[in-house]
């Protein structure tokens, strides 16, 4: 799912979140940029498992009837 990210899309990623950084800082961001998608991409797959819990934790406080 995760692809690598070109240095020509992080430009236009960090343009859009309005930054801007010079060609050398993007080329010093794009190796972690990567990884992280990489890391993102592994994590998903390790839960993408259809099987419903069996508890789910609430914060909502409940009065005892």
């Amino acid at each position: 799912m995760a692809t690598e990210m070109s240095l020509d899309d992080l430009s236009k990623m960090a343009s859009r979140a309005g930054l801007k950084l010079p060609e050398d800082e993007l080329q010093e961001l794009l190796p972690g940029v990567n990884r992280a998608l990489r890391q993102a991409a592994e994590l998903r797959q390790l839960i993408e498992d259809g099987t419903e819990p069996a508890s789910a934790f609430s914060a909502l406080k409940v009065d005892k009837v």
